[in-house]
């Protein structure tokens, strides 16, 4: 297993990084409030069946389902978080031009709030500021679903009655070809892959270290707990994330000044 390093190690690679893409995952918006799933305090590791509301085939044919994670979304803390230092940081690396893409598996919308071009981001989740009708295709802003909610438990497609969810990929659903094919490229097309908080255990998206592998881009982990690619990793950093992603940031904009 890669030793863990720290951030001053990592500072070569990334001062001869011409395109750095980051994979993001629930560890980087801790900061702002947002629980992860699979942590110490994870979503999931407090309450197992929870997952079951992320199921899309539970969703769709049970309502008692439909209402809880309705309440659930407007309940959801994304709503009043704000960005954090990891955040910003990134936001810098694209200011500057040293950033080849971010990919999130967030749905938080942070990455756009801190600054990072809205065509930088690569929202392999999707997100939760939009719901889509699962019938029609219709996308309405969540706002307006979430308004309905004192009159309408389950709220319906105001355009054919059919069923609304987020937008966003649950248990059981594909990802979107076009959105994970621009993720692979970007990885594929790195100086250097940087994962930032995520547990790297769940595929498709995990198996974008194997491409960047592959194509002989450099990896780099920043998690406060082991992943799959620890070994494979060129440096593996466990120091809090947000004193971690601003001090890679930093040494990577100081190397382009």
């Amino acid at each position: 297993m890669t030793a863990a390093a720290s951030p001053a190690d990592v500072a070569p690679l990334l001062a001869a990084a011409g395109g750095i893409t980051v994979l993001t995952g629930a560890g980087i918006s801790t900061d702002s409030g947002i629980p992860d799933f699979r942590g110490p305090q994870g979503v999931w590791t407090r309450d197992p069946g929870a997952a079951a509301l992320f199921d899309l085939d539970t969703y769709m044919s049970d309502a008692d389902v439909r209402r809880k994670v309705w309440l659930m979304r407007r309940d959801h803390p994304a709503w009043d978080a704000r960005p954090n230092a990891a955040h910003r940081a990134l936001a810098d690396l694209d200011a500057a031009g040293r950033l080849r893409a971010l990919v999130t598996q967030n749905i938080d919308g942070l990455h756009q709030a801190a600054g990072t071009a809205r065509d930088r981001v690569i929202e392999v989740h999707g997100s939760i500021k939009q719901v889509v009708c699962m019938q029609c295709g219709a996308r309405t802003p969540t706002p307006e679903v979430l308004a309905r909610l004192e009159e309408e438990s389950d709220p319906r497609c105001p355009a054919c009655g059919g069923i609304q969810k987020a937008d966003t990929v649950s248990f059981g659903q594909r990802l979107k070809p076009a959105v994970l094919d621009a993720a692979v490229r970007a990885a594929a097309e790195a100086s250097v892959f940087v994962t930032v908080g995520t547990s790297l255990a769940v595929h498709p998206v995990a198996g974008l270290c194997d491409v960047a592998l592959e194509n002989g881009v450099p990896l780099v982990v920043v998690n406060a707990e082991p992943t799959p690619y620890d070994g494979s990793a060129r440096a593996v950093l466990r120091d809090p994330i947000g004193e971690v992603v601003p001090q890679l940031a930093k040494y990577a904009l100081d190397a382009a000044g």
